[in-house]
């Protein structure tokens, strides 16, 4: 039985918008790329002149301080991937090259759902050859104080199970356990968006971060209440988009992972330091064609979404509060 094919876009789309951390606008666009050529993100001029480029890997990380940062020998090429990655990853795309022409890949509303939305538009196509998965084969797991990430075998697919747990009264202890592909990601994780404190903005912007936020971009927090005027779109937004990020961290892979992963109290950080650990392991994965199983359940859903496009267009863009 043939497994799953690659995919890529059918025709390129652009998306707009400011950096939350450079607070520079910048215009990102999505082009369709060949088979095997992963996620690359493209650096270029405003003639469209190309500057750098670099392959959207585990290795390619240059810094994790409140963002992922991708770049090269020469430094950063592309700042606060996760959010796109975690969309192209969700949506199950393989193949294409991210031209951006500013330093940060723009915020939009905090969360994924802008990117979904673009690459609805774009449309996916299959390509030629079969998908290609990492399969993790034993437990590669990470601590640091009470925090910590873990990587294991998972025969359906990819899982993400994330605790978080803030002094704060709107947050506490929130649990979230996922099983990610299309119709999930949409339906429960691509709006969720980014928070942050206001205590703590002063020292942000001191430190040269969050110069784009504002309420349009970043859930804001008081010491009791969401100061966005709309409120939350999920009860439990906050650990919802810790599993949006985790899902875009571990998209760096370079290939969909085989695996569920456990994420307590984690962030960009531990999410790189489990990957980095687990591709550092050899005999912790393999790369394996689509199993059967897998692509069964990949085209019975993805049935399911076509069938049901209007419905979850509205579950997915809509109020959704809970």
């Amino acid at each position: 039985m043939k497994g799953v094919k690659q995919t890529t876009l059918r025709d390129e789309v652009a998306v707009s918008g400011v950096g939350v951390h450079s607070g520079r606008p910048v215009t990102l666009t999505l082009n369709p790329a060949d088979d095997d050529a992963g996620i690359v993100f493209r650096r270029v001029f405003a003639d469209g002149e190309i500057e750098r480029e670099v392959r959207a890997d585990v290795r390619a990380v240059t810094a994790t301080e409140l963002a992922t940062v991708l770049g090269d020998a020469s430094g950063p090429i592309c700042s606060t991937a996760e959010h796109l990655l975690a969309a192209l990853r969700g949506l199950n795309v393989d193949n294409v090259v991210v031209e951006i022409d500013g330093p940060e890949v723009p915020i939009m509303d905090g969360s994924a759902a802008a990117f979904v939305e673009a690459l609805d538009q774009a449309g996916l196509t299959a390509r030629a050859l079969p998908r290609k998965y990492i399969e993790v084969l034993k437990p590669i797991r990470v601590a640091n104080g009470d925090a910590f990430g873990e990587l294991r075998p998972y025969s359906h697919g990819f899982r993400v199970e994330a605790e978080i747990e803030f002094n704060h009264p709107l947050i506490g202890k929130q649990e979230m356990a996922l099983d990610i592909e299309p119709n999930s990601f949409r339906r429960e994780i691509a709006r969720a968006r980014t928070f942050g404190f206001m205590k703590d903005v002063s020292r942000l912007w001191s430190a040269g971060f969050a110069l784009g936020a504002s309420f349009d971009n970043t859930l804001v927090i008081s010491e009791d209440r969401v100061l966005n005027p709309e409120g939350l779109r999920f009860a439990d937004e906050f650990v919802r988009h810790k599993v949006l990020d985790a899902i875009g961290d571990l998209a760096l892979a370079g290939q969909p992972l085989l695996a569920a992963y456990k994420t307590v109290r984690g962030g960009h950080k531990l999410n790189h330091a489990v990957l980095s650990a687990l591709m550092a392991d050899t005999s912790a994965w393999r790369v394996v064609e689509a199993k059967p199983s897998v692509e069964a359940e990949t085209v019975r859903r993805s049935r399911s979404h076509a069938e049901a496009a209007p419905a979850m267009a509205a579950a997915a863009y809509g109020p959704n509060v809970s």
